[in-house]
């Protein structure tokens, strides 16, 4: 009997401090250990986007320990989903992999109020995508 393998997910942005983050912090959060989670960013800023930080924490998810990554090869080419968020052509591509590109305002610059739609709507996208993958979210 063989062991069913674990989905892995990476989203990409410029700058891996907003819509990444997010997605991948709600991404965890719903999937638990049932999909393995990567974010990184084209060009990665310093540190997370603290209005982001913000929205989230409002639902009960803490990114304050998250610190931007740089985009690698090998985190692509150890995705099965990559999902692109306004980084244009600086996603390396690998066929066999199932590329999402999800237009999404960016964060960047803006306060809470401004993000909390971008965040529901981030959230409404990984519901459809765990329902994609086949993967119950929890609650």
């Amino acid at each position: 009997m063989s062991t069913p393998t674990i989905p892995s997910v990476l989203f990409v942005c410029v700058h891996n401090a907003g819509r990444s983050q997010m997605a991948a912090a709600f991404l965890t959060h719903l999937g638990g250990t049932r999909v393995q989670v990567r974010s990184a960013g084209s060009s990665p800023a310093d540190t997370v986007n603290p209005a982001v930080v913000e929205a989230l924490t409002e639902v009960g998810i803490d990114i304050s320990a998250e610190t931007p990554k740089v985009l690698t090869t090998e985190a692509v080419q150890a995705s099965d989903v990559v999902i692109t968020m306004g980084c244009g052509d600086a996603c390396p591509y690998f066929p066999g992999k199932r590329y999402l590109d999800w237009q999404l305002e960016d964060p960047a610059g803006q306060g809470v109020a401004a993000v909390r739609p971008i965040r529901d709507e981030i959230e409404r996208r990984i519901r459809g995508l765990l329902a994609e993958l086949g993967i119950e979210p929890a609650e």
